[in-house]
């Protein structure tokens, strides 16, 4: 991407000041405010993290040593000698604090009348059944657990269970095919694994008991399995001496419902969890139990200005990071209500997540741009017939926030008047690393704006082997490069799960933190994230952006979503290849082809015009909403029998309907098909 056209693009951004009302009370309060935290924390992070780590979390024993690094292996370790337990931050502290009977976890399930609430006391009470249940099935300190389940609260139970006792969890999607929940089994070793009969997702059931039992013929390390009755299916098959209903494994310590907590060492591994990986691989993503814990703290308060007073409510899936780190330790860290909802925003109808918010009068909402956009084009009258009064700030996460979504989230749902934090992080940093200040930083569409206090983020061009010297220059304002951390944070991953070799890699290349992803900064140093770095075509020698020939395709009113690959071509070496998602009344046509096409040459220039586009109905995403693109660029390339793990998937049905379109566009039949009616089913 050239310096001139990232100006241009930059330029034209507007901006939007932080609201006055809530200033007040808001625990960063503004610019000069936060000017000088993120001053001092780089300045003395060890001081910085020594006080946040003080102020968040109850430490059985306070550590020796607020870091240790070992820079030349890049091992680094947080609050060494310290003892705590996270779920004794997150339940026990809170009840003689005077949140005994506050509520703690508040479920919604897909039917509208299946409603359940756990105060801090009831929540204490079940997790130290299932500590108990645990133990007796001789889970110790440092053993693995798997949980293969649904949007249920036994999964928020289960792993603070896990927490409790000492044992490390692996959450599992339940939208995984039988590959994916495989291998996490056998790649954590896992002894125990917590499912349940089926899940429920958009008016049918997906049986997860029954998929479980094959794949567990190849897992030699389970020797029990616990089942939830979810869903009331009959006939579920339970192994004798294996399987046993969590109803009548936790009835069993009715009478006995306390349950001491493990003292953990800072380091210990707190969960182990698996990311699908740009290859196909799945990496498994320890987490330390200190570190970690506070960093979610931290970010939880600042990020979503949480107070302990507020309903709050991610709507990511708790098997993924974010709902692990957002739906569950933060939220509960900090003694806030946190809402779990099984379903998807538009089913039964589009109004399913502004009724949730109207019925539990819901302060921050956090979900991804793939929602709003779903949500976007069944049209704003589905929110105005709901009351959203009780909203005060807004967020995002899974990918970048394209502006005409951030434009009509701000508009429609936030009355033009809430902050939208659009926040930037992955699995192995833990927690928020790039996000606004609700109510201290200006807003700008489509950006990330500025690292959270005590993050040191860069924008480097790549190592220059010739000019050895030159490595680690940071770039120049507007200039594309890689997003990398150059000081540790507590919340970095403790390692990749039996793989040193993987996890060095993520250092190798610039001697800190690489995450993979691209990025420019604009003259107020804001961060504009550009998507995975090797998300990039080399058109004839010219290296193009997708991200910037996605947000040319999108700016038109007829496309929902946009996804560009590079295709290989005789000539150019690379040529663009574009998805494009339609509005739902919006029918495919050569003509709109046509003008898509143009709109990009005209706007970027003829080397960026895509040499194929073809409509799909949606897009292979996981259900965190990323386009999972390492799939459509398999497709356009010609080598869809090559596709790897596609168990991340939140709509795997959709891939052959993809394939098929490839065909036909080459043979000049695309538009032969008739649309359908599609769900992806991602919702943050």
């Amino acid at each position: 991407m050239s310096h001139e056209r990232m100006t241009h693009l930059l330029n034209k951004q507007r901006s939007f000041l932080p609201p006055e009302h809530g200033k007040t009370s808001a625990w960063i309060s503004g610019a000069d405010e936060y000017e000088a935290i993120c001053q001092q924390a780089l300045a003395d992070p060890q001081d910085f993290w020594n006080a946040r780590a003080s102020l968040l979390l109850h430490w059985f024993k306070r550590w020796d040593k607020v870091l240790e690094e070992d820079s030349v292996n890049h091992k680094y370790r947080w609050f060494t000698g310290g003892k705590l337990n996270a779920s004794f931050n997150c339940i026990d502290r809170h009840l003689i604090s005077g949140r005994r009977n506050k509520a703690a976890l508040i479920w919604q399930g897909e039917d509208e009348m299946a409603k359940r609430c756990y105060t801090y006391q009831m929540l204490y009470t079940e997790v130290c059944r299932m500590a108990h249940a645990l133990s007796s099935l001789h889970i110790r300190k440092g053993d693995h657990v798997a949980l293969y389940m649904p949007m249920i609260p036994e999964l928020v139970i289960a792993m603070l269970a896990c927490a409790r006792i000492g044992a490390v969890h692996t959450a599992i999607f339940s939208g995984y095919a039988e590959g994916g929940v495989r291998s996490r089994i056998q790649d954590a070793k896992a002894r125990v694994v917590i499912t349940a009969d089926a899940a429920i997702r958009a008016g049918k059931l997906k049986p997860l008991k029954a998929n479980l039992d094959p794949i567990l013929e190849k897992c030699p390390s389970v020797a029990h399995v616990v089942v939830v009755r979810h869903a009331g299916l009959d006939n579920i098959h339970m192994q004798g001496r294996r399987d046993i209903w969590w109803h009548d494994l936790i009835d069993d310590f009715t009478l006995n419902a306390d349950y001491p907590c493990e003292a953990m060492d800072a380091n210990d591994p707190l969960f182990l969890l698996h990311t699908s990986g740009s290859t196909g691989k799945p990496t498994g993503i320890l987490h330390s139990t200190g570190g970690y814990l506070t960093y979610a703290a931290h970010t939880t308060q600042w990020c979503f200005d949480m107070r302990d007073d507020d309903v709050y409510w991610c709507t990511a899936d708790m098997g993924w990071i974010t709902g692990h780190t957002y739906g569950v330790y933060g939220p509960l860290a900090l003694g806030a209500t946190t809402i779990m909802f099984e379903g998807v925003p538009t089913y039964p109808k589009p109004d399913r997540y502004w009724r949730i918010v109207e019925n539990f009068r819901v302060n921050i909402l956090y979900t991804s741009p793939t929602v709003i956009r779903s949500l976007m084009r069944e049209g704003e009258a589905w929110t105005e017939r709901y009351e959203r009064d009780s909203l005060r700030i807004l967020a995002t996460v899974g990918e970048p926030i394209n502006p005409e979504a951030w434009q009509w989230f701000h508009k429609h749902i936030g009355r033009e008047e809430l902050p939208i934090v659009d926040t930037w992080w992955q699995t192995e940093t833990g927690g928020v690393m790039i996000s606004p200040m609700a109510y201290a930083t200006k807003l700008k569409p489509g950006s990330a704006s500025r690292p959270m206090p005590g993050i040191d983020a860069a924008v480097l061009p790549s190592p220059d082997n010739a000019n050895p010297d030159l490595d680690n220059r940071v770039c120049e304002t507007g200039t594309g490069g890689h997003l990398v951390i150059r000081k540790p944070w507590p919340g970095m991953m403790l390692g990749v799960f039996n793989n040193e070799e993987k996890y060095r890699s993520y250092f190798t290349r610039f001697g800190c933190y690489e995450s993979g992803d691209g990025a420019v900064q604009d003259e107020d140093g804001y961060f504009w994230i550009l998507g995975r770095i090797d998300d990039s075509i080399n058109v004839s020698g010219h290296r193009l952006s997708t991200v910037e020939i996605e947000a040319v395709l999108t700016s038109a009113a007829e496309v929902a979503e946009a996804a560009v690959v590079g295709m290989p071509h005789a000539l150019k070496g690379e040529a663009i290849y574009a998805y494009v998602c339609l509005c739902s009344d919006v029918p495919w046509s050569e003509e709109l082809r046509v003008r898509l096409r143009d709109m990009v040459r005209r706007d970027i220039g003829p080397l960026a015009s895509p040499e194929r586009i073809q409509f799909v109905e949606a897009m292979p995403k996981t259900t965190s909403g990323k386009i999972i693109r390492r799939i459509l660029r398999k497709i356009a390339s010609g080598t869809a029998d090559e596709l790897g793990d596609v168990t991340s998937l939140a709509n795997p049905q959709v891939i052959p309907g993809i394939v098929d379109g490839h065909a036909n566009l080459l043979d000049g039949l695309a538009e032969n098909t008739p649309r359908q009616e599609t769900s992806d089913g991602a919702e943050g």
